[in-house]
């Protein structure tokens, strides 16, 4: 038993409905893990906003699923890893590089390698990464905002699967082929 509801956008609060209506149209319909955040429409609208802002920042469409399927795997959210591998394969990302991100293994690629270290680093440590791994992923090629746009993408993030496993959000049909077993 859930203690969520699934709102649609007659039984979501008042306050969420404009929301609601501008992610139907966005994506022809409702998911349902935003139809479980309805349910805070300051929780909604805050991770919408946050990730609108990760989504302008420095970090290139690759660079921020590496920092999203990072922090998803980390924190065990079963549709985000099924909905952002869905993103990767839309984008021509590799298989190989893909499955290295869902079970946690490195990247044959360097810098994105960098990019899922930090990510790791930022999230292991609270942000409180050592000058030594910083230096690394700046020499990996990584200019100091894109640091700071991780830290953006990981709080983002961790909105997202935090609400998605405390409401217990389904997997939605598109995102089945992709279903997401963490490795033991």
């Amino acid at each position: 038993m859930s203690a969520f509801t699934l709102h649609t956008r007659e039984t979501a609060p008042a306050a969420a409905r404009p929301t609601l209506d501008a992610v139907a149209r966005k994506f022809g319909g409702l998911p349902d893990a935003v139809g479980l955040m309805a349910g805070s429409p300051e929780l909604l609208t805050g991770f919408l906003a946050a990730n609108a802002s990760f989504e302008a920042s420095s970090l290139d469409p690759i660079q921020r699923e590496v920092v999203v399927l990072t922090v998803a795997t980390r924190n065990r959210c079963h549709l985000c890893v099924a909905m952002h591998t869905a993103t990767l394969v839309r984008l021509g990302v590799d298989e190989t590089s893909i499955r290295a991100l869902r079970d946690g293994g490195p990247l044959s690629d360097d810098r994105l390698e960098a990019l899922r270290r930090f990510t790791l680093a930022v999230l292991d440590r609270a942000g409180a990464v050592p000058d030594d791994e910083l230096r690394a992923f700046l020499d990996a090629g990584h200019e100091p905002r894109a640091a700071l746009d991780v830290v953006l993408g990981v709080g983002t993030y961790t909105i997202s699967t935090f609400a998605n496993r405390l409401t217990r959000a389904p997997l939605d049909p598109p995102f089945a082929p992709y279903a997401w077993e963490p490795a033991a």
